[in-house]
């Protein structure tokens, strides 16, 4: 019952209709990676890995070179602008792909839709704190954590049977419609989402300062530089579960799609579980103290797998799952913790391309040395994994706490 207060903060109207929003949003990109394996096996047939690991890349490049810059403009305009413009230009970039004939087409349709995508996730994340109280804002961010966690075990299986039913394109009109759905409900919220009025009449010729002064604030204060090399430890390790665990399951367990399917939720589940027991009792523990302890069970949840059946790694990747959401909701409500208000786009925005660097790096690594050793690709993983955490808890941890900087500071 006590985790059931993660959803207290959806009194918060203006919340509950934003919430509404990125989950709909969510939905529609659990829909689009579903529909395009299938455009890419109807495109190129056997060679479709290529095509989605290239896509997978793109994605990766777009968020690490746009988020920042998307994330000062957050501070600079009304962010609803921001996020109706995202969506509006994702329902029309998501409407050319049942029209592609060439790889091509697709790779740069992709790199435009993630383009949009880095625009809209970090200037939610960053005006969730903006609309929420200071008591509700950890809440509201376990909550869009859990979410994310829940629709990326369920979008997957509500787009196949779109693509049973109505064949794979019909994925795309329906996921469309959910960014135009988002979007609708973002414009619709009776209030501007600004932070300092005055910072609109600037524009955005200072815009790239703002980059990088997100990017300054995100690596000098302590607390915050900790939680993000942590991230890249946890990068590791997910990287692990996400690229290694098909070939573990089928091949060294020779079990069948089902069997990998039924761990793949186990992952998804512990991190929906773990999100809404941050949201309860997130107040218990420093955030930085979530942080580790997350980081140390996703990190140990990998070391072992090879050598067990279906039910014990259904086990470990449900607590690698719950690590993952550890590191990451407690992160986000770190920035919001320790940065001011009119700041948090910018930072939020250099937080986002900085994690997802690290999962650029962890992705081909995770993909060498499982194809180098599938035997024992869980136990490369895990002894990666560990040595980066005992080097960064030794080096960077933070010596002391430091006061929460209030969020309406200037």
């Amino acid at each position: 019952m006590q985790a059931l207060a993660t959803f207290q903060s959806l009194k918060n109207r203006r919340f509950a209709q934003l919430y509404a929003a990125q989950t709909i949003s969510l939905f529609g990109d659990a829909l689009t990676w579903v529909g395009l394996a299938l455009l890419a096996f109807e495109l190129v047939g056997e060679n479709a890995a290529a095509v989605l690991a290239t896509a997978l890349t793109l994605r990766v490049v777009a968020f690490v070179a746009l988020a920042p810059l998307a994330g000062a403009l957050a501070d600079r305009i009304d962010r609803k602008t921001l996020l109706v413009g995202a969506d509006l230009a994702r329902v029309g970039v998501i409407g050319l792909v049942p029209f592609v004939s060439e790889t091509w087409q697709v790779y740069v349709l992709i790199f435009l839709l993630n383009a949009f995508t880095a625009f809209f996730t970090p200037t939610y994340k960053a005006t969730i704190p903006l609309v929420t109280g200071a008591d509700d804002y950890p809440k509201a961010i376990a909550l869009s954590g859990a979410t994310n966690a829940v629709l990326g075990v369920l979008g997957p299986g509500v787009a196949g049977g779109i693509a049973a039913l109505l064949g794979w394109q019909s994925i795309f009109w329906v996921d469309a419609v959910t960014f135009l759905l988002s979007g609708l409900l973002i414009l619709l919220l009776p209030v501007r989402l600004s932070v300092v009025a005055k910072r609109r009449d600037q524009g955005v010729t200072n815009a790239w300062q703002d980059v990088k002064e997100g990017t300054t604030r995100l690596w000098k204060d302590a607390s915050i530089r900790f939680a993000l090399v942590l991230q890249l430890v946890t990068s590791i390790a997910g990287a692990w579960v996400l690229v290694n665990t098909v070939t573990h399951v089928k091949s060294n367990l020779a079990l069948g799609d089902t069997s990998y399917g039924w761990v793949m939720a186990a992952f998804g589940i512990g991190a929906t579980l773990a999100a809404l027991a941050f949201g309860a009792f997130g107040k218990q523990l420093p955030r930085t103290t979530f942080v580790l302890l997350g980081t140390l069970t996703t990190s140990l949840a990998v070391l072992p797998a090879n050598f067990l059946g279906l039910g014990p790694l259904m086990a470990l990747w449900l607590l690698a799952g719950a690590g993952q959401t550890l590191v990451n909701v407690p992160t986000q409500t770190l920035i919001a913790d320790r940065t001011p208000e009119h700041a948090q786009g910018r930072v939020y925005g250099a937080h986002f391309a900085w994690s997802h660097l690290w999962w650029a790096g962890a992705y081909p690594l995770a993909g060498w040395l499982g194809s180098a050793n599938p035997e024992n690709s869980f136990v490369y993983g895990g002894i990666i994994a560990l040595v980066l955490l005992t080097a960064t808890t030794l080096w960077l941890s933070p010596k002391k706490s430091v006061a929460v900087i209030p969020t309406g500071e200037r």
